[in-house]
């Protein structure tokens, strides 16, 4: 089946969250699990009217946002707003599988889709685009990204816009990156554990930012948080897998000492476990707070069973076998 191109992924951010604030680096991937897309309500699709009535209300706000920016003329992009407003009217709702307050890029797959329909000049042919293209659309994302949660990198939409791993070197230098596969016989893989509720984002970054605020923690960011994200990331795309889970482990228990507010409870007891065994490390995906989190291993198929036995929702993200 030929791929939709209208239709956009949720993605997963493997390393960078919060420290990505302060100009770490962060690697981001599509993950083709779950996808949503625009649609309109009574367009021949069985869908959950109520769902589809809630989504068109959603939107709607969108609209007297994006007339102030562009009334001041601080709108980024060539946004067509009035054709925007016709098909809210005619029931446009945003059909979607990637569930809210996961750590899955929701808010960034709407984002996307919104662009790609009503740009006027959307910036397309997205496997050719330059460094100075790719900052563009970053600042575009970031703006329509902020009426859903007041502030926003941009990450998040450029990824499901672009539908391709991409390596945050800085704020301004993101590059398409490829993502090497471990060596024969590795029984290592990528997965997510369902924590049953959802997070919210806002909150929990204010709470880092404001945490932040103490000296004492910021240089611990500085020298703790940002050195091992980084060398996770550069470890992982270069496949020095010894290096890689060194630095995963850093990582791992700095999140675990110094995230509580980020973890939920029922992920404490199994993030401490996959720690003190190192059978697996846990990890937040996005903000934290709920949703997903996420794990990785050296030996996929023992830790699947585990975590079965346990009655914890398991995905697969990447398996190397």
């Amino acid at each position: 089946m030929l791929e939709n191109p209208d239709s956009f992924y949720s993605k997963i951010l493997l390393f960078g969250e919060y420290s990505i604030l302060f100009d770490s680096m962060g690697l981001t991937v599509p993950f083709t699990h779950y996808k949503a897309e625009l649609s309109f309500i009574g367009d021949d699709k069985y869908t959950d009217i109520i769902y589809a009535r809630t989504s068109n209300a959603m939107l709607r706000p969108l609209h007297p946002y994006l007339n102030a920016l562009k009334e001041i003329g601080a709108l980024k992009c060539k946004f067509n707003i009035e054709a925007f407003v016709e098909d809210l009217s005619n029931g446009l709702y945003f059909e979607s599988s990637i569930p809210q307050g996961y750590g899955l890029g929701s808010s960034g797959a709407l984002v996307a889709a919104l662009y790609k329909k009503y740009s006027s000049e959307p910036i397309t042919d997205c496997q050719t685009l330059t460094s100075e293209q790719i900052r563009e659309l970053r600042m575009i994302f970031s703006q329509l990204e902020s009426f859903f949660h007041a502030t926003s990198s941009g990450i998040d939409p450029l990824n499901c816009y672009l539908k391709h791993p991409l390596l945050i070197k800085s704020r301004e230098e993101i590059e398409f990156v490829g993502i090497p596969r471990p060596k024969d016989k590795d029984r290592s893989g990528i997965f997510l554990i369902n924590t049953g509720k959802p997070g919210k984002t806002a909150p929990l970054v204010e709470k880092f930012l404001e945490k932040c605020k103490s000296s004492n923690f910021l240089q611990l960011v500085h020298e703790q948080l940002i050195p091992s994200t980084n060398s996770c990331i550069l470890n992982f795309i270069s496949n020095n897998s010894g290096e890689f889970y060194d630095a995963l482990k850093q990582l791992s228990q700095f999140q675990f000492t110094h995230f509580k507010p980020m973890i939920p409870a029922i992920a404490m007891k199994l993030w401490h476990q996959g720690l003190e065994t190192e059978d697996y490390f846990l990890k937040l995906c996005g903000s934290g707070g709920g949703g997903f989190m996420l794990g990785f291993t050296k030996n996929y198929k023992n830790v699947k069973k585990m975590f079965h036995s346990k009655g914890i929702e398991f995905i697969p993200v990447y398996l190397n076998s």
